[in-house]
């Protein structure tokens, strides 16, 4: 994360500050981070007016109460500086739609400028509100950037050399008329630099801290409503599959009739246009079969097993010959010959890349890279098309973010994406340098070979000494999870 990033992100760490209410509306429609801005700025205003008011309480007791000479005039000049400040502040957080960290130290620094010049006219480092410079060191931290919340230590500390250097004598009984020795100056210096760096740092790690938390939590909601999404479109499929089975029936029936009767059979034309049907109509069983067979557990009910080179040459196959388009061979680069389960989602999401790649160029076929180590399977997809928008490579993975124009666009990204996932692995889009886009697919190998004890499982192995024994393999076992 950038220290800009860090810096917006570590303001929602300060408790909610803003007005509530009819109040809050100015702040509508804004993004996360021009809120968060707005939102800092606000909490500034609210805290300098606390300031405000703890400066003139305290000049009134000192001065009214305790009877001590002070420079009334000039105090009473920069807390009304300080408060026109404060109002131009105001007027800026309700009227900004971005405010920087750039403003932030800005208005940091006047109110660090203005609780100098009050303690230089109120005996300096005698003044017992000295180390009051350690709440705006805090503020810092946790408002601005790493680099801004050092500089915010540096020029405090250094007000504070300035302040042991000149300033108004305090009169009250007991103060001291000698000026302070060096080494004392020396120690105090010390000692406010170490302190402020320990708060800085105390908060700038419990930021990160809380702010890696907060991202797990976000990862893991976003991941939860992806799964619960992807669980509704399962159980509107399988619902759709059911209800579309009973008229697919029908048709076929009723299709099975027309090619019997005379009038069509003598009509070659009509007989194949029927031919025509009868196909289409078996392609749609055949899909909505498959769509109830996926409802359960896919993986778990598979029995088929093959190689991956084998497997990715027969998903490319089944794709040309779906899309009519010329056949695809797949680029195979190192691939082991272990046997793997043929999965159906990995073969759903194949199709799903490849597909997309088509529509991105239709008038090129896309090319299917793969290569693997001992450990990781990597899949390529190319196409020669427009690439990715930015906007999509923001948002990609996630649904209904699509530049095709039509309702439902994105959710193959989106499936594809959650497969991989489900699998151990990952998928990444990105544009390539010369042309097109490109797709990753990062899977673990281990996620698609076969379990030890399903390669040699002694069930499977005939029993020399029973005479029923038969060479005939059991089925392949249930995929494991």
């Amino acid at each position: 994360m950038s220290p800009p990033a860090e810096a917006r992100a570590a303001r929602s760490l300060l408790p909610a500050l803003s007005p509530t209410g009819a109040e809050a509306d100015p702040a509508a429609g804004l993004r996360p981070h021009e809120q968060a801005g707005r939102s800092a700025l606000l909490q500034l205003v609210q805290l300098r007016w606390l300031a405000v008011a703890g400066q003139l309480a305290a000049i009134a007791v000192v001065h009214g109460g305790l009877g001590v000479q002070l420079p009334l005039r000039a105090l009473l000049a920069f807390v009304l500086g300080l408060a026109l400040f404060n109002i131009a502040s105001w007027v800026r957080a309700r009227s900004a739609r971005d405010v920087g960290d750039g403003e932030l130290m800005i208005g940091l620094l006047v109110d660090l400028l203005v609780l100098t010049m009050l303690l230089a006219l109120t005996g300096g480092i005698n003044n017992p509100f000295l180390f009051i410079y350690l709440p705006q060191v805090a503020i810092g931290a946790l408002l601005l950037e790493r680099a801004l919340a050092w500089a915010l230590v540096a020029a405090a500390t250094g007000a504070i050399f300035l302040l042991s250097q000149w300033h108004l004598p305090l009169r009250w009984p007991g103060a001291p008329v000698q000026p302070l020795a060096v080494e004392y100056v020396g120690g105090l210096l010390l000692c406010f630099a170490l302190s402020a760096s320990l708060v800085v740092v105390v908060i700038l790690r419990i930021g990160q801290t809380l702010r890696q938390r907060d991202a797990r939590l976000a990862a893991l909601r976003q991941r939860a409503a992806e799964e619960e999404h992807i669980v509704r479109m399962g159980l509107l499929a399988s619902g759709a599959a059911h209800e579309l089975s009973t008229p697919l029936a029908t048709l076929s029936v009723i299709l099975g009739d027309w090619s019997h009767m005379g009038p069509i059979s003598a009509e070659p034309e009509l007989r194949e246009d029927v031919e025509q049907m009868q196909a289409q109509v078996q392609r749609c069983k055949a899909i909505i079969s498959g769509i109830l067979m996926s409802a359960g557990d896919a993986r778990a009910d598979a029995t088929e097993t093959t190689t991956l080179a084998a497997f990715l040459q027969a998903t490319c196959a089944d794709w040309s010959r779906r899309r009519g388009v010329g056949p695809l061979q797949p680029e195979l680069g190192p691939t082991p010959d272990d046997p793997i389960f043929a999965d159906a989602g990995l073969r759903q999401m194949v199709i799903n890349l490849l597909d997309n790649a088509l529509e991105a160029a239709p008038h090129q076929l896309p090319r299917l890279l793969a290569e693997s180590d001992d450990e990781r399977l990597q899949l390529r997809v190319l196409d020669q098309g427009p690439g990715f928008a930015p906007e999509i490579l923001e948002h990609f993975g996630r649904p209904y973010h699509s530049t095709k124009g039509k309702p439902g666009g994105g959710l193959g990204v989106f499936l594809s994406v959650n497969v991989a996932r489900g699998l151990g692995g990952n998928v990444i889009g990105r544009n390539r340098p010369t042309a097109g886009a490109e797709v990753l697919v990062e899977l673990p190998l281990a996620a698609l070979r076969l379990p030890d004890e399903a390669l040699d499982d002694p069930a499977d192995e005939p029993d020399p000494e029973d005479d029923d024994a038969t060479t005939t393999p059991s089925a392949a076992p249930g995929r494991r999870r």
